[in-house]
């Protein structure tokens, strides 16, 4: 147990003792702070983000200290996280540990308490999280679960969910995303050739939709799937 006091050298395998026990221990430490510190990154990255740019600031810094004990620890802990990360992928247990399962807020309207100090957040952090959804009423959520990332889902009650044509039986063509033709003055002729046109017809369409239009004002120019052009002037 040398390696845990002060030393004026040590061994490779200390270094990686260290290490070890090091990484090991802001683990500990970070799953006690709760999921509100990780924020929007996994536990595991934000643990190495965390150790690897403190242990190479100090050598970098400081002319008295080795970059090799730096070097050892960095590598030993970058295995032990890549070892964490295949476990999580294929250890159910593990990943219970790495990425804990969703904690449900709100049930049916009603603030589950409990919860919300279980993740270390207030009612105002929640009553946040529901404004940014555009949620301003607690009644209307059936679930709302705080996301091992640091997020809060939230889904709606049947009734105040939005109308979408689907709901309503009608039909609506798939998605398709326009084609940009001109930018910034330029033709694309590639995505010309694509859409089976020519400068000409594209130049003749633009005019005749838009009256005086040149091209050194165009800003943007997009044809959808129908063919219709949207353009967009400086």
């Amino acid at each position: 147990m040398d390696f845990f006091s002060s030393q004026e050298t040590l061994t490779w395998v200390q270094w990686t003792l260290r290490a070890l026990v090091g990484f090991t221990f802001f683990v500990v430490v970070v799953k006690v702070m709760g999921q509100r510190t990780i924020s929007q990154v996994g536990l595991l990255d934000f643990v190495i983000v965390l150790l690897i740019g403190n242990i190479i600031a100090h050598p970098l810094s400081d002319e008295g200290l080795g970059l090799e004990g730096s070097m050892i620890t960095m590598v030993v802990i970058l295995v032990m996280y890549l070892i964490g990360i295949g476990l999580s992928l294929h250890v159910p247990g593990i990943r219970k540990l790495f990425i804990p399962s969703p904690i449900p807020l709100i049930e049916n309207g009603s603030i589950i308490y409990k919860n919300l100090k279980k993740v270390r957040i207030s009612i105002d952090i929640l009553m946040s999280e529901l404004r940014k959804n555009n949620t301003e009423d607690i009644q209307k959520v059936a679930l709302a679960l705080w996301e091992p990332g640091g997020t809060v889902s939230i889904f709606l009650r049947a009734e105040h969910q939005t109308l979408t044509p689907s709901t309503i039986g009608k039909t609506v063509k798939p998605f398709k995303l326009p084609k940009t033709v001109i930018k910034e003055k330029k033709i694309d002729y590639k995505v010309l050739e694509q859409l089976g046109k020519d400068d000409a017809w594209l130049l003749h369409k633009i005019s005749s939709t838009y009256q005086l239009a040149d091209l050194n004002n165009i800003l943007l120019a997009t044809v959808d799937d129908s063919g219709k052009i949207n353009v967009l002037f400086y």
